[in-house]
C-alpha cells in the first residue's frame, strides 16, 4: 500500500487572483514557498530547530508546470515528495490540486541547498537531516483552509 503523501491545504484569496479572475501566475511560488515551510516545520519541530542546528535551506531551482486555473476560494491541497537528496542538495516535487475534487492545477520541483545561517556558505547535508529529508512526512495533513473535513481526517 502507498502512503500518501505530506498535505498542505490553503484557500486561494481574492488577492491572489489577476484581471482574468484565476491565480496569478507568481502567486504558485509563494503557495510552494508555504507549502515548504509547513513540511520543514513537520520534519524539523520548528524552523528555528534547523538553525539551532547551523542549517538553513537557499532556493537553487524553482520549476513550475501550470495545468488548469485556480480561482478564489478554492481550496488547493499541496502535496509533497521528497526527491534527489545530493551531498549538499536537495529536491522537493510538490503537486497542487483542488479539494475535494482534485482537479490538477499545477506541480513544482524546488532545488535546496544546504548553508550555515552565520556564513552562507554550502555545508554537507548532516545523517539526521538526510534521514528527516528521505522519510519525508507521509500521512501528514495541515490545513490553513477552514474547510469542513469529515470524520477521521486532521
Amino acid at each position: 500500500m502507498t502512503q500518501t503523501p505530506f498535505e498542505f491545504r490553503l484557500r486561494v484569496r481574492y488577492g491572489e487572483c489577476d484581471a482574468q479572475g484565476v491565480v496569478f501566475n507568481a502567486r504558485y511560488g509563494d503557495f510552494v514557498d508555504i507549502t515548504v515551510n509547513e513540511y520543514i516545520r513537520t520534519l524539523f519541530g520548528n524552523y528555528q530547530s534547523m538553525l539551532d542546528q547551523d542549517l538553513d535551506i537557499q532556493v537553487v531551482s524553482l520549476t513550475q508546470n501550470w495545468q488548469a486555473p485556480a480561482r478564489f476560494d478554492d481550496v488547493l491541497r499541496g502535496t509533497i515528495t521528497p526527491g534527489r537528496i545530493g551531498n549538499t542538495s536537495f529536491t522537493l516535487h510538490l503537486n497542487f490540486r483542488t479539494w475535494p475534487d482534485d482537479r490538477q492545477i499545477a506541480d513544482a520541483d524546488i532545488t535546496y541547498v544546504m548553508v550555515s545561517p552565520a556564513t552562507l556558505t554550502k555545508k554537507p547535508i548532516p545523517e539526521a537531516t538526510r534521514t528527516l529529508l528521505t522519510n519525508g512526512a507521509p500521512g501528514v495533513l495541515i490545513s490553513h483552509a477552514g474547510e469542513s473535513m469529515p470524520d477521521g481526517e486532521r
